[in-house]
Order: structure tokens, then C-alpha cells, then sequence
């Protein structure tokens, strides 16, 4: 039994989710072998999931979302490192309640690049999502050395809103170890920077923007485009409808641009981090699962990734969920032979999200009697 589970969020990490399963499994069945790789598409818990798989958690002290420091870690394996924008710029950083999504900054994740480039990392993994930010990665790439300035040859002041008022741009400082670093941007979407399914207007209002605000953005990121596609020519133009341009605020952008990354879905990039191949290769069954089965789900999600790779294996697959919402037809379309929900034990929400732990250990006895006993 191969358990390649994402974080219930809200609840159970992705090392938790394993943790119970793999307890569920082994008191209803206790001669099955069980191995765990806990997964992440990039977004939070991506650098849990790395340890988790052999990297060394490292921590560098960076600049948060809204300006104060903030203690980020990222993974680190020889040359190869794991870095989650979330654990610099993410809404966890944020207190409660509290929006900034014109001012937020991703200067703190260009920071904690740097840092995995000191580091000797030559192979970054860029996980993105869960950030609190839309500045199209502006504050990345200046981190990283570039120069941002408006008509007066000012730098430009942090977050989104203020890229309204760019003129120049200049990315001959960054930093020259990106030349000869592959960067990995690892995303779970693949939006575009702008535009109806851009960065403002699908995900700005998640981060506390208002109409007014998102149309800000919108002026203000193709601002920002343009700008850059006077800086370095055409292919920053060519990026603005790339996929994943938009993903995390729009700092897919500035990684495409700035850092000549190339784009991955970021289940597949962390399942190949992760060894999920060589784990598959022994398996009998797959469960994977997060907190929320649903439309979501198909797009991208972890789940789905694995459930892609079992079945080029031909390893029949199930799920676990917190709460489902896909038909029949949907969990087959998606290669999931089942699924199994914490509310099918436990009809309250707030209960299955405190107890989450335990109902996964009651889950995994019923997996466990349906394909082992």
C-alpha cells in the first residue's frame, strides 16, 4: 500500500494524513507493508513534503508580505533545492483578518532564492501558492538585483498596486548565479498574467481585493508587462499569456521573465522530487486524498497528479477527502477507483476537522477491508 496523500488543510499536514493512514492500515490489516510519500503541488506544506522525502530543511531570516521579517524555510538536497514562496509571501503570514493586496511584497521569496543560492543550490524547484501577494513577482526579482523605478528614477514602492507608477526596468543586476541555475516554477494553475482569468481577477478577491482594487492590479501588472517588454524585448510580451504567468499573484511572471524558468505542473515536479516513481514501482494499491475532493480537484490538484501516474502503471488507485463532491463518474474520469470521506463517518465539519486524525485511522480500516481482507 503506497499512501501519497496532500495536506487536509486546516487540519492534518500531508505527513500527518500518512501517519494515520498508515496507523488505520496496519491495526486492520497488520502484516500489510505500507510506504508513504507525503505530496504537495507547490503550494503550502511543499517543503514539509521534501523533507519528509530526504531534503534538509534550511531556514533563512526574509522580508513577509507586509514588510516585518519573518523566519522561511526551504529544502536542500546536494545542488537541488525545494523552495515554497508561501513560507516568505504567503497569507499565513498575514494576521487574521488582515489583507494587503496592493501592498503585499514577494521580496521576501526572491530573498530566500538567494538564499538557497548561497546555499549551492544549481537546480531550484520555485513552489508557488497560498500567497498573499499580486505584484507579479516585482518584489522577487528585486531581491534578486533588479532595478524598478518610476518616471523620477525612484525605486518603485512595494506590492501591486504601485507598479501603476513603473517606468524603467533594469535586470542586468540579478543576481549571475541564475544563469547557471535551472529554475522549476511549480504551479497547481496555469493562468495567464492578465485579463478575465488573470492574476487580479481570479485571485486577487481571495486576498482581499475589492473591485476597485483588482482593476488596480490590472492596470497596474499590464503596466508592469510592458515595461518589461521594453527592458528585454518580446519574450516578456510572449510570457504575459504563458501558462502559469499568473499563478501566485502573477509571480510565475517575473519567474519566466526574470529567471528563465520553465513552467511544470506542480504535482509532476514534486512527484518526481519526491521518488514517487520508485515507490510506485512496488505498489499494489495507491491512496492519495486532500481536505476537499472536488471540481478543484481535476484541475491539477495533487490527487489527480497521482492518480495520472498510477495509471500509466496500471495501479489501481483510491481517495481519502474530508468532504467529497465528485459523482461516480467524475472519481473514474479522474483514474480514482473510490473514495472515502471523513463526513461519511462524521456528518459535522467542525468535528471532522478536529478530529480529523482519528476518523483517517477509521478510514483506512474500511480501504483496508475493502481491498485487502
Amino acid at each position: 500500500m503506497l499512501i501519497a496523500a496532500d495536506k487536509f488543510k486546516g487540519s492534518l499536514t500531508a505527513v500527518r494524513v500518512a501517519e494515520h493512514l498508515t496507523a488505520g492500515l496496519r491495526a486492520a490489516a497488520p502484516g500489510v507493508r505500507v510506504a508513504a510519500v507525503p505530496v504537495a503541488d507547490g503550494g503550502d506544506g511543499t517543503v514539509d513534503a521534501a523533507v519528509a522525502a530526504g531534503f534538509e530543511r534550511r531556514t533563512a531570516r526574509v522580508t513577509g508580505p507586509l514588510g516585518a521579517p519573518v523566519d522561511a524555510s526551504y529544502a536542500l538536497r546536494g545542488t537541488s533545492a525545494v523552495v515554497e514562496m508561501a513560507e516568505a509571501s504567503g497569507l499565513r503570514h498575514l494576521p487574521a483578518g488582515t489583507f494587503a493586496p496592493l501592498t503585499a511584497t514577494t521580496y521576501g521569496t526572491g530573498e530566500l532564492l538567494r538564499a538557497a543560492l548561497d546555499a549551492g543550490a544549481r537546480d531550484i524547484v520555485l513552489g508557488v501558492g497560498g500567497s498573499a501577494t499580486t505584484d507579479g513577482g516585482a518584489g522577487m526579482l528585486t531581491a534578486l538585483g533588479a532595478r524598478l523605478r518610476d518616471a523620477r528614477g525612484r525605486p518603485v514602492g512595494p506590492g501591486g498596486g504601485a507598479l501603476r507608477d513603473l517606468a524603467t526596468a533594469d535586470l542586468s543586476g540579478l543576481d549571475a548565479r541564475l544563469a547557471a541555475t535551472a529554475v522549476t516554477l511549480a504551479s497547481d494553475v496555469d493562468n495567464p498574467l492578465t485579463g478575465p482569468q488573470g492574476a487580479a481577477a481570479v485571485y486577487g478577491p481571495q486576498k482581499g481585493a475589492s473591485a476597485a482594487d483588482v482593476a488596480a492590479l490590472e492596470a497596474a501588472l499590464t503596466r508592469y508587462a510592458q515595461v518589461l517588454e521594453d527592458a528585454v524585448g518580446p519574450r516578456a510580451a510572449a510570457h504575459v499569456h504563458a501558462p502559469g504567468a499568473g499563478a501566485a499573484g502573477g509571480v510565475g511572471y517575473g519567474a519566466l521573465v526574470g529567471l528563465g524558468a520553465d513552467f511544470r505542473p506542480g504535482i509532476e515536479v514534486l512527484l518526481d522530487v519526491l521518488g514517487f516513481a520508485a515507490e510506485l514501482a512496488s505498489a499494489d494499491l495507491v491512496i492519495t486524498g486532500e481536505g476537499s475532493l472536488d471540481a478543484q480537484t481535476l484541475r491539477g490538484k495533487a490527487p489527480a497528479g497521482v492518480a495520472a501516474a498510477a495509471r500509466e502503471r496500471g495501479v489501481p488507485v483510491v481517495a481519502v477527502c474530508g468532504r467529497l463532491a465528485l459523482d461516480a463518474d467524475a472519481l473514474r474520469e479522474a483514474g480514482l477507483s473510490r473514495a472515502y470521506a471523513l463526513t461519511a463517518l462524521e456528518p459535522d465539519p467542525a468535528r471532522c476537522m478536529a478530529e480529523a486524525g482519528p476518523l483517517l485511522e477509521r478510514l483506512a480500516a474500511r480501504v483496508a477491508a475493502d481491498f485487502l481482507t
